[in-house]
């Protein structure tokens, strides 16, 4: 099937034809005939499966015969809600591309920036709003969004919008909402609070779903590291240095991590930039714009802000810390190996990551190939019952094997304090702890 049998308005096949775009995707096979005829859909598809265009695409070609010439007075007629800024800024920009030989203006409003520019920005009038749930709810409130207008609504990465407790905001905006309005719901994964939401609003739906969501992609390789979690970031900075890696996607789990993960890269030269919830949007998008440009070989991100990086050709995605959500492997490593291209995978494995690990390969129904004869694996040293692991690389420590205590009681800046004594457990704590420190991380 090509876009040109989809019957779409020769505005939008022109636009497609200048992006590219040849034939559709599954997911936009599916659901553009689907959103065309009016009906309400929910669609279950992943990241690089052609969302965003799945419903753009129609919506488009619905509203171009009503939005009329450019004179006529603007009202919100499409409102997509999403959970990221960074999700929000890329599926305005495809909008803007499907829709440049038409007189449909979009707008996108999100936290985090003064809200004048977007108040201005609405007042001139709009047809498609992109919007964050909070900067909306708090824009209506101040009463510069009017939804009466609205004949369609997009709910865009659902289960995504669910994990960050955005599922009160979302009910509410669909009580702003016409009841006669279009409803289109996306998700990566349909738990069951999505579809038991998707029942309470959607009026008869129809249901599509692509690439389920154990698959991986056919052409990513997957490598598997097992490493001690304080030696994560010897090892990133080993591989990225000695493999040579460019353009490489860094996923952790945590904020916090990310930050830490970007100051260790720095201290041994390595160029890279960390976005999260807590960067401002202009810094977020400054570090953004140079990854993409490889001006900075990596980006080291949480799940939460990547949503909605959309960067072709990625070669390299890293997972730093291993996903306790299996299905949050497969979107990740889907950032690679996208349209025909090869890409790697790389995941590293600490001790406590080890149930993670088992759930994703029981997920995707494959092996991963683990990596051996790297410089910083973990010990299997078997330890007496009820002692913590020691992840420390025994392999930099000449008196591991001596007797009275291995590296913490000999540990030399504990001797210097005057205070310890090989056999005391508070001291050997002062000496690891001092020692510690001292770590290039």
């Amino acid at each position: 099937m090509k876009f040109e049998d989809l019957n779409l308005i020769s505005q939008l096949q022109q636009a497609l034809a200048d992006e590219g775009y040849e034939a559709p995707t599954p997911i936009q096979q599916q659901a553009i005939p689907i959103i065309i005829d009016g009906k309400d859909l929910v669609g279950c598809a992943q990241t690089g499966t052609g969302k965003t265009a799945a419903f753009a695409i129609p919506i488009i070609n619905n509203l171009h015969p009503i939005v009329g010439a450019a004179k006529k007075v603007k009202y919100i007629r499409t409102l997509v809600v999403t959970p990221t800024r960074e999700l929000a800024l890329q599926i305005a920009t495809n909008f803007d591309a499907y829709a440049k030989y038409t007189n449909i203006r979009t707008l996108t409003i999100f936290g985090g920036v003064n809200q004048n520019p977007q108040v201005d920005q609405l007042k001139k009038g709009v047809d498609v709003l992109v919007a964050t749930p909070g900067r909306l709810l708090d824009l209506h409130k101040q009463g510069f969004i009017n939804l009466d207008h609205m004949h369609h609504l997009v709910l865009d990465e659902a289960d995504q919008m669910l994990d960050m407790g955005f599922i009160n905001d979302v009910k509410k905006i669909i009580k702003l909402t016409p009841d006669n309005r279009q409803t289109l719901l996306f998700s990566a994964t349909m738990p069951l609070p999505i579809r038991e939401l998707a029942d309470s609003f959607l009026t008869k739906p129809e249901y599509v779903s692509v690439t389920p969501i154990s698959s991986t992609a056919e052409k990513v390789k997957q490598h598997m590291y097992l490493v001690g979690k304080e030696d994560k970031r010897k090892l990133l900075y080993h591989l990225i240095r000695n493999e040579n890696l460019n353009n490489v996607l860094i996923f952790t789990r945590t904020k916090h991590g990310a930050d830490n993960v970007v100051k260790a890269l720095k201290k041994h030269g390595v160029e890279s930039g960390a976005i999260h919830g807590d960067k401002s949007q202009s810094a977020r998008q400054r570090v953004l714009d140079a990854f993409k440009n490889k001006e900075i070989p990596a980006l080291v991100a949480t799940d939460i802000a990547a949503r909605g990086i959309d960067i072709e050709s990625l070669p390299y995605v890293i997972n730093f810390d291993l996903p306790n959500i299996p299905e949050t492997y497969v979107h990740r490593i889907g950032r690679t190996g996208r349209a025909g291209n090869s890409g790697l995978a790389i995941s590293f494995c600490g001790r406590d990551e080890l149930p993670y690990l088992k759930d994703i390969e029981k997920l995707i129904g494959q092996k991963i190939k683990v990596i051996d004869g790297h410089p910083y694996p973990y010990s299997d040293e078997v330890k007496p019952e009820g002692a913590k692991p020691d992840f420390r690389n025994k392999k930099k420590n000449p008196n591991n094997n001596k007797p009275g205590g291995g590296s913490v009681s000999n540990n030399n800046s504990g001797a210097r304090s005057g205070k310890s004594k090989p056999g005391n457990s508070n001291s050997r704590k002062s000496a690891e702890s001092k020692k510690n420190k001292k770590r290039w991380y």
